[in-house]
């Protein structure tokens, strides 16, 4: 179990996801911020200056970081000895992004990624930390692959599956065979506002590069099981997604339709979501909700504007259960995208590894 605090970088600090991590690391009591990392045109420069006209969070710049200078993230190596391992938020491509992140490992720095280009690498893990904590058994098979002693790449699953894919978990017990899910995603998945999407405003937008695919496979990887070295991705269910860009600030909403080898009832499902109970509310994780998995009775519920923020934007929220024509249920699921779906699901997954004693 934990025992001590934390030197923590944040890598991408001035991006959107990036300016989350420095919120949410104000005041932790495992994790202490040591080092603000940025490009190479911010390097130099106070935080606070970096970020002045582009900081999107609802609370003011910590006071903490508003002086701290910023750092190349590209200068990996000096880094060394600096920090105990770093979040990795940046806005770069796929193959920069997976360079830069075993750059990190392999100089003995462990990486908790937000981002996608590892996501899909058969020895890092991808987590859920109340889902799949077992995934992170594979770890030991990648610091073989990478040559390193402390140094590894651990990841969040995408921002989206959140709404949907822990409400799933406790229903393989009864079979789960088919799903089919449309997602409704706010706008700061993407990074923006509505000041700087104005082409939201009063529209959708059907399409979100990339997304379909990963919430029809990412799950797969989620509930395979680590073997060999490599995590094998489950056979089951098959998944049909579509995702949708919506006029809502924070908030991913799943429409989610289950068919499975043998129907369970209403109450099976109820009771299996409302006794769900992982290894962060065993552990008694800073960050953990007491009650992962909430479930609304009134039939408009969950929505985004009211019921993001259940448990401090960690919980995921459904309702409007209810059985269908075509499959056999249908149900509404709700995620907070940039607290549980990005930098607090990253903060919760770093609280896991700590306590598992990944970065001792």
């Amino acid at each position: 179990m934990q025992k001590r605090r934390y030197r923590v970088g944040i890598v991408g600090s001035t991006g959107t996801v990036g300016q989350k991590f420095v919120s949410l690391l104000e005041n932790h009591p495992w994790f202490e911020p040591a080092v603000l990392l940025a490009s190479k045109k911010n390097a130099g420069r106070p935080y606070a200056e970096a970020v002045q006209g582009r900081w999107v969070q609802p609370s003011p710049i910590p006071a903490y970081a508003r002086e701290m200078i910023l750092r190349d993230g590209a200068d990996v190596a000096a880094l060394a000895g600096k920090v105990d391992f770093v979040f990795c938020a940046v806005n770069m491509g796929r193959e920069e992004t997976a360079a830069l992140e075993e750059e990190y490992a392999r100089c003995e720095i462990p990486v908790v990624s937000n981002n996608s280009a590892h996501r899909m690498t058969p020895d890092v893990p991808m987590i859920i930390p109340e889902v799949n904590p077992a995934h992170l058994a594979v770890i030991a098979a990648q610091r073989r692959r990478l040559g390193t002693q402390r140094g590894f790449i651990a990841v969040k699953s995408n921002c989206s599956l959140q709404s949907y894919v822990p409400l799933l978990t406790p229903l393989r017990a009864f079979g789960l065979k088919e799903v089919a899910v449309c997602t409704y995603q706010a706008i700061s998945g993407a990074g923006k506002t509505f000041e700087t999407m104005p082409e939201i405003v009063d529209n959708i937008i059907p399409y979100i590069g990339g997304e379909e695919e990963k919430s029809e496979r990412e799950p797969l990887k989620i509930w395979g099981k680590v073997q060999g070295g490599v995590v094998v991705d489950a056979k089951k269910p098959r998944i049909s997604a579509q995702c949708v860009r919506v006029p809502v600030s924070d908030g991913h909403t799943a429409a989610v339709f289950v068919s499975f080898a043998k129907k369970p009832s209403k109450e099976e499902i109820l009771s299996a979501w409302e006794s769900f109970c992982g290894e962060p509310q065993r552990l008694c994780l800073p960050s953990a909700p007491k009650q992962f998995l909430r479930y609304y009775e009134e039939p408009d519920r969950p929505q985004p504007k009211l019921d993001r923020m259940c448990e401090k934007g960690m919980a995921v929220t459904a309702g409007r259960l209810r059985e269908d024509t075509v499959f056999d249920w249908k149900f509404i699921g709700c995620s907070h995208n940039t607290l549980r779906g990005a930098a607090g699901g990253g903060v919760l997954l770093a609280e896991l590894l700590a306590a598992k004693g990944y970065f001792d």
